[in-house]
């Protein structure tokens, strides 16, 4: 370990890009984490949303187009579209305090979603990570149609 500090100098000295493109990772990955913690919502593993759904019974909603919706959904989800998604609606607003669980295909619609409501002020939100595709990799059942 002492040679390897020893010849750091010497290293960064005859490759600046590369120590640059190094602090860039590193600052990335720092900053990455830090947003991720402070978001005010948790993602969910397929295993781990099971559990609350058994546990707490939290409002699923996909935000999911129509047509990936129909094709397959979580059982009890409630679909609605990300043009009509709005937290500031009266009958969100009356499960405020209750927890929350957003779907979408990916994880990446949800998780825009779930920033809506926590900044509305909504306190236990929740996403699943990678969305109805990791659901079906963890070979989890749905339900088809739009009901």
């Amino acid at each position: 370990m002492s040679q390897f500090l020893q010849r750091l100098p010497e290293f960064l000295g005859h490759h600046p890009f590369l120590a640059l493109a190094l602090a860039g990772l590193i600052a990335a990955i720092i900053g990455n984490e830090i947003a991720r913690r402070f978001r005010g919502f948790k993602e969910l593993t397929p295993g781990a949303l099971t559990l609350l759904i058994n546990r707490e019974s939290p409002l699923l909603v996909d935000v999911s187009s129509v047509a990936d919706f129909e094709k397959g959904h979580i059982a009890g989800a409630r679909h609605v579209a990300m043009s009509q998604f709005d937290p500031e609606n009266k009958d969100l607003a009356k499960v405020r305090e209750m927890p929350v669980a957003l779907v979408c295909k990916t994880g990446a619609t949800s998780a825009q979603a779930a920033a809506r409501l926590v900044k509305a002020g909504f306190t236990k939100v929740f996403v699943l990570g990678g969305g109805m595709t990791a659901w079906r990799e963890a070979a989890l059942p749905t339900a088809r149609g739009n009901k």
